[in-house]
């Protein structure tokens, strides 16, 4: 029998199947598509954090909000733009998704904090669209560019795993760029305008080799207008640093007096001319403690996990002098506000690092410091890492003695993760108790607990505590101490926190940010 012959069997099976060709894009302009839209999905989710931070505060609820609407917008554009990229001539779509992303993520800063400003419960819905929408479009580009390159089905895998690669490859560049790079140099409305600017030029340029598209123009103003919106928005910082927005107040009833802001919370209020004077409660709490633990006026060696406005630290150096306090402080552009605009000189026996401050006590010596001072938040929440029992048993490990930790926490309701953080300090040291409000420390079981501030003091020696409720008294801070058996069914059965399990986020009872710290 004659084998079967016919020009037909030249033909790739995928144009016999009816498959478009390439259509003259080029690989390397299919790479470029795919890197530069996968890349800034990834800008717009790590940036969209940063403008949520200060009304939604910087928590993992927060987080794992925005990483699932970016995950939902990858999957949805990636479904959708392989459907469209079926039925439509894959040409005509490229300039619009990256076109239309452009100006939703250029008009983004401003619509996000007019919201939060004047229509604040609908912040979470306008936050999910203006992440979902760009984040659709950007992940239809992979799908619709996969389809205008392959040309047989022979070369199906290597076109696929190729531009898979290449999008791959685009995310991590845009996480690594903006985590590294763009935050800490461009201010968030800047880098979401300028990445606006590039997707609608990168749309017009799509369309132009197409067909040319007279929607370009219209874009272009909308990018345009979204910039100057953005300079008249409210809720816009003084200063973004790579971790906050940040505000510094002046106090119109003090001359000296500053309050620093930091995602909408007053995180720390200083008077550059008198640092002796303490306007939070829970500061002078903490002043009140020191004071009465150690001889009056007797220089320390202290270490303060967390900086802010440095307020303790400019109290101990005038209240005692000689006194070597070291602070990590993790934003570095926090403490160039302090230095610019809260005073801070050098010298003066304050020594700041840039440092997380688990990593800072791991460089302290053995038994080097008289006092630790715990005050880091991120958002409404210590920082997990610094809540565990492990971290206890290193504050533990550098004081003397003698030593003291005491430290500032935030809860609010049931007091959950004020009480599992309790319980952690009692397994590490002989001596804790816990200052603060009557109601929200179990010493009024007639009253509903109001939350807020507490301060919780540890050591493995006795406090003198009768001295340090008359020092609460003469700062007028209404705040009682529990201790012994009253703090014992206060903490009852919660959970110690370890670096295995520490669900700080979970503990906290919702809350307000606009709260003061």
């Amino acid at each position: 029998m004659a084998p079967v012959t016919g020009s037909s069997s030249s033909t790739p099976v995928a144009e016999s199947e009816g498959t478009p060709g390439n259509h003259g894009l080029s690989p390397r302009a299919a790479a470029v598509l795919v890197f530069g839209s996968s890349a800034a999905v990834l800008v717009v989710e790590i940036v969209a954090l940063r403008l949520l931070a200060p009304y939604l505060g910087l928590t993992l609820e927060t987080s794992t909000m925005v990483i699932g609407i970016a995950l939902t917008a990858i999957a949805l554009g990636s479904w959708l733009g392989g459907r469209m990229a079926d039925q439509v001539d894959p040409r005509r779509l490229i300039g619009p998704s990256l076109g239309v992303s452009g100006a939703v993520v250029a008009l983004t800063p401003a619509v996000l904090r007019t919201t939060a400003e004047w229509a604040a419960p609908l912040l979470l819905l306008i936050a999910a669209g203006t992440i979902l929408v760009p984040g659709a479009l950007l992940s239809a580009v992979t799908p619709i560019v996969t389809k205008l390159r392959l040309t047989s089905l022979a070369e199906t895998g290597t076109v696929v795993g190729r531009l898979s690669g290449v999008g791959t490859v685009g995310a991590i560049v845009g996480t690594v760029l903006t985590g590294f790079v763009l935050v800490s140099r461009l201010p968030v409305s800047g880098i979401l305008i300028g990445l606006g600017t590039l997707l609608v030029l990168g749309g017009a340029l799509a369309e132009w080799r197409t067909r040319g598209w007279t929607g370009t123009p219209a874009l272009t103003l909308v990018v345009i207008a979204g910039g100057l919106a953005t300079t008249v928005a409210p809720g816009a910082c003084d200063t973004e640093t790579k971790y906050h927005c940040a505000r510094v107040v002046a106090d119109p009833d003090r001359d000296g007096g500053r309050t620093l802001v930091l995602d909408g919370l007053r995180h720390s209020y200083v008077d550059v001319d008198d640092p002796t004077f303490l306007e939070f409660e829970y500061v002078r709490a903490i002043a009140s403690v020191v004071d009465s633990a150690f001889p009056e006026r007797e220089p320390l060696a202290a270490h303060h996990v967390g900086g802010g406005g440095l307020t303790f630290p400019r109290y101990l150096a005038a209240t005692r002098p000689g006194t070597r306090s070291l602070v990590s402080e993790i934003d570095g552009g926090v403490v160039r506000i302090n230095r610019e605009q809260l005073g801070l000189r050098s010298g003066g026996g304050i020594d700041v690092r840039v440092e997380d401050g688990r990593l800072g006590l791991r460089r302290l010596d053995t038994d080097s410091r008289d006092l630790v001072v715990g005050d880091a938040f991120g958002g409404v929440s210590v920082p997990w890492h610094l809540t565990t029992e492990e971290a206890m048993r290193d504050v533990r490990r550098v004081l003397g003695e003698d030593g003291l930790y005491v430290a500032n926490l935030i809860d609010h309701g049931s007091m959950a993760f004020a009480r599992a953080e309790v319980a952690t300090l009692s397994e590490i040291f002989e001596h804790v108790a816990l200052v603060g409000e009557p109601a929200d420390i179990g010493l009024d079981p007639t009253a509903t607990p109001l939350g807020g501030n507490l301060v919780v003091l540890a050591s493995d020696r006795p406090v003198d505590l009768r001295a340090t409720q008359e020092a609460l008294d003469a700062r007028q801070t209404g705040w009682k101490i529990a201790t012994g058996d009253d703090l014992t069914s206060w903490i009852g059965d919660a959970q110690l926190l370890t670096d295995d399990y520490a669900p700080v986020d979970q503990l906290l009872t919702p809350y307000s940010p606009q709260t003061s710290q």
